[in-house]
């Protein structure tokens, strides 16, 4: 699976692997492909620093990235306590209502609770590249488009390639635009934030739209055969999420939540703002049902529903409470069927692709006979 793409960064297979576990990521990198690791539950630069260590120490000297979610947009003089105060009081006794009515006990007292969606605010970000430019990392993609111009240039001076997420041919031209390297474009059947175009349509509309950019497909890819289709659209690899989530590798930290993965099936997962406020596809739930009814109060914009959601969402996944527990993940979890290591995986992939080739290249030679 090489492509121009993939021999520019020194990697085996043109696959590009996005995952908030540094264990995943590495073992990405050392199956042959380049793991992304991404940065947004790092709000303390230490944390992150430490997890980039061992990165480095097990990799192999092999090239990996970081993901991170930052505005294009700089938003000056707003700390999170301003942004706190907008949360409405009635969107509170909501979550608080919804809780009680499934009986999650609340943390004990003193206890964090958990992460918080705060990758989005211009300095946790510029933080976090702030450790990040420290490292060899060869990529920094964002998830919200392309980063800030000065970012950009910070990155091609220290020889990092920026990739950014793009929904459809418009916004890809746009990212072009700012001087971005690497399109990925990502389809409405992806786990996370996404557009409304299926990535059949999306990819090959963006590899037109941005030629000679090299663009990576994103959405519904899960096995050899659609890492072949993504190619043959006019990808340069494929941007993989999703697929990791249930390997032996993963941190999820509650054996209820994998259950629920490996039994989902493909129509088991919704675009809801539930979780931060923007449509992003996660398994569905009676949290998610909660959300989406008309009766409730409806979803805040980002990045109020994150802040307002973070303890709740904390407390549902600390208490296991079956009901309300999900997570973002695409409509690929239905082929997400048993626990696997990244490299078993991996060699399903190589093993498909070559199938899927062999394939195609038999059927040429037949109509050319």
């Amino acid at each position: 699976m090489q492509t121009e793409l993939s021999r520019r960064l020194g990697v085996e297979h043109a696959i590009f692997g996005f995952t908030p576990f540094p264990a995943v990521a590495a073992a990405i990198t050392r199956a042959g492909g380049f793991g992304v690791l991404g940065a947004v539950r790092y709000t303390a630069p230490d944390d992150l620093a430490r997890d980039l260590d061992w990165m480095q120490d097990h990799t192999d000297g092999l090239p990996y990235g970081l993901d991170v979610v930052m505005p294009a947009r700089k938003v000056e003089g707003v700390t999170e306590a301003d942004v706190e105060a907008m949360i409405p009081e009635g969107h509170r006794q909501f979550v608080r209502e919804t809780l009680a009515k499934h009986g999650v006990p609340e943390l004990a007292d003193g206890e964090a609770s958990g992460w918080r969606i705060t990758g989005w605010m211009e300095q946790v970000a510029r933080n976090q590249l702030d450790v990040a430019f420290d490292y060899p990392i060869r990529l920094l993609a964002n998830a919200l488009g392309p980063p800030p111009a000065d970012v950009v240039d910070r990155a091609h001076t220290n020889g990092v390639l920026v990739a950014a997420l793009a929904g459809s041919a418009k916004h890809a031209r746009h990212h072009a635009e700012a001087g971005i390297d690497i399109v990925v474009a990502q389809g409405y059947e992806a786990g996370g934030h996404t557009g409304e175009i299926a990535s059949m349509v999306l990819v090959p509309e963006v590899v037109d739209a941005v030629g000679p950019l090299p663009v990576l497909a994103a959405g519904g890819i899960g096995s050899g055969a659609q890492v072949a289709a993504g190619l043959a659209l006019g990808a340069q690899g494929v941007w993989l999420g999703s697929l990791w989530l249930t390997t032996t590798e993963a941190d999820l930290h509650s054996r209820a939540l994998t259950r629920k993965l490996l039994a989902a099936g493909s129509g088991d997962t919704v675009r809801s703002r539930a979780l931060t406020g923007k449509p992003a596809r996660q398994l569905r739930t009676e949290w998610t049902d909660a959300w989406d009814d008309p009766s409730g109060p409806g979803t805040l914009p980002m990045p109020l529903q994150g802040l307002l959601v973070a303890e709740a969402l904390s407390r549902i996944q600390k208490y296991e409470v079956a009901p309300l527990l999900g997570t973002p993940v695409g409509q690929i979890v239905g082929r997400m069927n048993s626990e696997r290591s990244v490299q078993e995986v991996f060699d399903d992939l190589t093993r498909g692709f070559e199938q899927a080739v062999d394939r195609i290249s038999r059927i040429a030679r037949r109509s050319g006979s």
